[in-house]
């Protein structure tokens, strides 16, 4: 079980489980693959009552992380939707339309809260997919990896989106004023930009490894298994 340090979480660690499993079938004769032993198992049953446990770690794990991720993308989806309708600067009283709306700044601002609402959007889609999963074993391979991936890529960046959005309508407010202002505000925002990215990048990095290059430790030309009746 030493080869389950390379890999963070129960999830992945049942996915690289799997994918050992996959891999063994395929040097594996067919007669040997259906063929019981004295308690009449077959290889898979005898996975899957093994690996009993680690499935539910697994499911645990998933759980936590979807639950988590989905209350701060639903928060970000919250504020980014008031936002909408309170407008920096506010409307004209005459024709409703944003005061601001010419300058390139107030373009940001909107394109930015644009792209905050449809990304926390898919982020809170995807987390409650996963929250609504079966979480049979075959889910571990690949379906949910690719939602957590997927689920917290749009999830940073609707923080990243939000922030920018923030910030700019403060340098919208501020256009005539003190700049040093919206400035400082701007820089202290990369703050938590920055430790949601700190905290939360290891884990991304080890899901995407895990799901789309783990495939390559058993490549053909460099695969050291060998079925004994081979040599």
């Amino acid at each position: 079980m030493e080869r389950l340090n390379i890999v963070s979480g129960a999830a992945l660690q049942m996915q690289l489980e799997l994918l050992w499993f996959k891999e063994i079938e395929k040097i594996m004769p067919p007669s040997i693959k259906e063929k019981e032993n004295n308690e009449h198992e077959t290889a898979r049953a005898i996975f899957s009552k093994t690996h009993k446990d680690l499935l539910k770690e697994g499911e645990s794990w998933m759980k936590k992380t979807a639950e988590s991720c989905t209350i701060v993308a639903t928060l970000i989806a919250t504020v980014v939707f008031a936002t909408a309708f309170s407008v920096p600067g506010g409307n004209d009283s005459d024709t409703g339309i944003p005061i601001h709306l010419k300058y390139n700044l107030y373009s940001v601002f909107s394109l930015s809260n644009g792209v905050a609402m449809f990304s926390s959007s898919t982020s809170i889609l995807m987390f409650l997919s996963i929250l609504t999963s079966r979480y049979a074993e075959h889910d571990f391979l690949r379906s949910l990896p690719l939602r957590l991936i997927v689920g917290l890529t749009a999830l940073f960046i609707s923080m990243a989106t939000m922030t920018v959005a923030f910030c700019m309508a403060f340098f919208i407010a501020y256009r005539r004023g003190s700049m040093w202002i919206p400035v400082l505000i701007a820089t202290l925002q990369l703050v938590p930009v920055t430790l949601f990215l700190y905290l939360f990048y290891p884990l991304l990095i080890d899901i995407f490894f895990s799901t789309f290059y783990s495939h390559s430790l058993f490549n053909p030309s460099k695969r050291m298994l060998q079925w004994a009746g081979d040599t």
